[in-house]
């Protein structure tokens, strides 16, 4: 049986090294806090001194985005015994990573890419979350993915791919509402039909973000998913559709890039906190 805690429904940011005195401070409405597994699988220095003071803290969430859960070949196991490592000292209340490919043979890349949803890959899968969870002996969480192409073999809807992986492995799932409305646009389906579809019971966090506009080689928009800007308002409005149907749930504002001064990141905590609010006046 794979031991897991939960974070509290409440608003999270995630962590950086800048913000660090105001996050003690108390400045903002923050209930947790979450950081990138790869940024701490070294040994000693500041950033693990401040990240053992924040832990006292603040329940912590890990968010790995090296493990390749989608890759055709093995899961690195020297990455693996690395986050064992901090997962083990650390202690952290959940620990997440993308449905995604990122590695090839013994080459690493920069980005998160999609998979074909095939019977095939689905094993694949299976047996690499199963091999994290056995390792780490900690139910994890699965992140949809955003989403820029769609593959012809596909032969399982998203929302039911991840929604087999849980059953089949008793992982949860990590629900981005961000990726769901990228993704949404840029394939043409609509977000809150998805959302319907989502194994809502299964969700542990719920991700915000912001992402940039494009156009397409046709003049389509297209959506990026760039973490580098506020929540977009049709996103928001998504997040309430989602709460009505999942309940109250941990909510995670992910800002990296262009990352902002600490008030306008807290700003963007408080619109979390009174989605939550909402939610609750409503119940």
């Amino acid at each position: 049986m794979h031991s897991f805690t939960t974070l509290p429904a409440a608003p999270g940011v995630g962590y950086k090294p800048q913000h660090y005195a105001e996050i003690l401070a108390g400045a903002g409405p923050i209930g947790w806090l979450e950081i990138h597994a790869e940024n701490y699988m070294g040994d000693g220095g500041r950033p693990l001194a401040q990240l053992r003071a924040l832990a006292e803290r603040f329940p912590i969430s890990v968010h790995g985005v090296g493990l390749s859960i989608g890759g055709e070949g093995r899961l690195d196991a020297e990455h693996l015994a690395r986050l064992k490592h901090l997962v083990g000292w650390l202690n952290p209340a959940s620990f997440s990573e993308h449905l995604a490919w990122s590695t090839h043979d013994s080459a690493f890349l920069n980005d998160l890419l999609p998979l074909p949803y095939t019977n095939a890959t689905l094993d694949r899968v299976v047996a690499h979350v199963d091999e994290v969870q056995d390792t780490l002996g900690r139910q994890m969480l699965l992140e949809n993915p955003s989403s820029y192409l769609a593959f012809s073999e596909s032969t399982w809807d998203e929302p039911d791919f991840l929604r087999e992986i849980a059953r089949r492995t008793g992982c949860g799932l990590l629900l981005d509402v961000n990726n769901v409305f990228v993704s949404a646009t840029n394939l043409g389906f609509t977000p809150q039909a998805y959302i319907d579809g989502f194994a809502l019971d299964q969700v542990g966090e719920i991700h915000l973000g912001g992402h940039d506009e494009d156009e397409d080689d046709h003049g389509a928009p297209l959506l990026i998913d760039s973490h580098g800007r506020e929540v977009a308002d049709p996103v928001w409005a998504l997040l309430s559709h989602t709460l009505v149907r999942s309940g109250p749930k941990p909510l995670l504002i992910e800002w990296d890039t262009d990352v902002p001064a600490w008030p306008v990141l807290a700003e963007e905590a408080r619109r979390a906190e009174e989605a939550l609010a909402r939610l609750a006046v409503a119940a």
